[in-house]
Order: structure tokens, then sequence, then C-alpha cells
């Protein structure tokens, strides 16, 4: 079953198809790699769901592309973590993706401490910027989403049409739990975020991430002071 989906040239009875027709993530995996080849990369944040989804590429692209988007204002852990799995895949092609304006440039452009005035902005300049520009040399890319981290994901399937980047956007857990997830690390001792312990469900840059007191809300200490639940990487 090779039927390769573009932006361009959407059909949505194909992307029907496709969704109906995987059986598991695996196969989806296998799908994205035969369709897309070196076209497609995955964007990971490194929390449960990325080490997860970074194990089963593995398995079917030791090589695959793997990009992070280094907003310079992330937890120490998380950079740890990053050099745990750099050791574990050491064929993984992960990058480290910076921004345009580094943090004094951000400030001399829009004044200190951005992410506490305007978070919006600053995940623009940091997160969604970037990530576009990364996008402009693939066709698809990869995602950790799961549909049970909240409303907004709860439609999202395998294969979807990004409308934000232009892209297909594929979602191979997208129907995994919190509980699966973590089973999977346990069962193969994965390296995972330290924090993950510390009731930091989702982990983001540190200056907008506190530690859950809802455990039927994921994202609920992911800009806590704000109506905002989402950087804007999955938002149309």
């Amino acid at each position: 079953m090779i039927e390769k989906l573009t932006y361009a040239n959407w059909d949505y009875d194909v992307q029907k198809r496709l969704n109906n027709e995987f059986q598991d993530f695996m196969e989806v995996i296998r799908w994205s790699f035969k369709t897309y080849k070196d076209k497609i990369v995955y964007s990971c944040s490194f929390g449960a769901e990325g080490i997860v989804l970074i194990d089963l590429i593995s398995k079917i692209n030791p090589y695959a592309n793997i990009i992070f988007l280094d907003t310079d204002l992330h937890f120490k852990e998380t950079y740890s973590l990053i050099e745990k799995v750099k050791h574990k895949y050491p064929n993984l092609k992960i990058k480290m993706v910076k921004p345009s304006l580094n943090l004094g440039e951000q400030r001399d452009h829009y004044g200190d401490k951005l992410w506490e005035r305007n978070p919006n902005q600053c995940c623009q300049i940091r997160k969604v910027n970037p990530l576009k520009d990364e996008l402009s040399n693939v066709d698809a890319w990869f995602s950790g989403l799961r549909k049970e981290q909240s409303v907004t994901r709860s439609q999202t399937q395998f294969i979807n049409k990004d409308n934000k980047f232009k892209k297909v956007k594929i979602c191979p857990l997208i129907h995994w739990t919190w509980d699966e997830v973590w089973d999977y690390i346990t069962l193969n001792n994965l390296p995972y975020n330290e924090l993950h312990d510390h009731h930091y469900p989702s982990i983001g840059c540190e200056m907008c991430t506190l530690p859950v007191t809802d455990s039927n809300d994921t994202r609920s200490g992911r800009w806590a002071n704000f109506d905002k639940k989402e950087c804007g990487l999955h938002q149309a």
C-alpha cells in the first residue's frame, strides 16, 4: 500500500482510506519512510512521547532525521536527556535548531522577558518560525501528538493535512494512552526526562512550564498564567 499524499495535491479520499487501513503505529512509520524517504523529519520535544517515537523510528530507520527546537530556554534536564539519546542512538541525525534571534537580540527588539508579556510572540520567534524553516526542505513531518492530551488534539489522525506549515503531518502515537507510553518506556528501559518524576507530564521551556496538580489535564502546567495551551506548532 503506497499512496503518496502531498499538501499541494491533497486527496481527502486517500487520506481517509489510509487512516482507516493502517492497523498500528509501526505500519504508519514504515509507510512514511517508504513514501517520503529522506523528505520526512521528526520534530521532537523529547518528552515521554518523544522518547517512545524516537525508539520506534530507530527500528525502521536508524539514520532518521530528528530536529529539536532549541529555544535556549529549556530545562537543563531536557538538554541532559538529549545527550543520553545521542549516545543511545548514535546513527540518528539529531539537529539542534536555533531561532534567528538569540536571547539578547530578542530582548533588544522586543524587550526583556518577552515570554512573560507576550508568550505567543515568543513562541512564534523561538519555535514556529524555526520549524517553518526546517520543514521547507521536506514533504512531511512526524509529531508525537496523542488524542487524549487535549481537546485541541482530539480530532488528530494518523495522517493529517497540516495547514499551518503546508505539509503532511504524521502522528503514529495518536491512539496511545499516557499509561501505554510509560509502559513502553519501562519495558524497554528507555531514558526519559527526570522532570516527569516530579509532576511535569508536559515539558516545554523552563520559564513557561510548571508542575501539574490536575492529573486529568497533563498540559495544565504550560503557560499557567495565560489562556494558552499550545505553542503554535499544532494550530492552523
